[in-house]
């Protein structure tokens, strides 16, 4: 047995399966890998370097602003908190701990939705919709910076495809990824 089989056996007789159920994982060859590290880099280095800017710039971090440029994007700047949390992929209690922050700064405010009283509406505020728009262009400005205009337009196109790949395997349903459409109205919107 050699050390990787005994790690695998390990970790499943810690799981409480039997070691016969697994299957030897498939190892990243040497470029595989080369380019998970360099992809891992981004995935932890790019969400700083958003967040920095906008809490320098607008008193937001990344998923504040996300979830503000969100409701911006809605019919009514509404959406039901459900349909929010989905868009943003955040659990239900940390929206609403964001969205209670959001409301105490007068952001966003929240009211039971006409359509169904157990839920709830999140709503963007005249004075959210004016920290979003302030805030857009410096959040546009550090998104070029760091990667459109560090891109050729091949390699933006590219960039485009494997997101779309990936995304196929992790939002197979567009949740992430849906572009919300103004002149259409929505059960969630109400």
């Amino acid at each position: 047995m050699n050390h990787r089989q005994a790690r695998t056996d390990d970790t499943t007789r810690s799981l409480g399966t039997e070691p016969t159920a697994v299957s030897a994982p498939q190892w990243l060859s040497s470029e595989e890998r080369a380019v998970w590290v360099r992809l891992s880099a981004v995935l932890e280095l790019l969400p700083g370097v958003l967040d920095s800017q906008l809490r320098r710039d607008a008193g937001l971090t990344y998923f504040d602003y996300y979830l503000l440029a969100m409701l911006s994007e809605a019919p009514e700047r509404t959406l039901r908190m459900t349909a929010l949390a989905q868009r943003t992929n955040a659990t239900l209690p940390r929206l609403s701990h964001v969205v209670r922050r959001l409301e105490d700064r007068g952001l966003v405010i929240r009211f039971p939705c006409r359509e169904d009283g157990r839920a709830t509406n999140a709503q963007l505020t005249d004075a959210g919709w004016d920290v979003v728009v302030d805030a857009a262009p410096g959040h546009v400005t550090t998104v070029r910076r760091y990667v459109v205009d560090a891109l050729t337009p091949g390699q933006l196109h590219q960039l485009g495809d494997i997101a779309d790949a990936l995304l196929s395997r992790l939002d197979p349903d567009g949740r992430m990824t849906a572009v919300p459409d103004p002149a259409a109205p929505t059960a969630e919107a109400r």
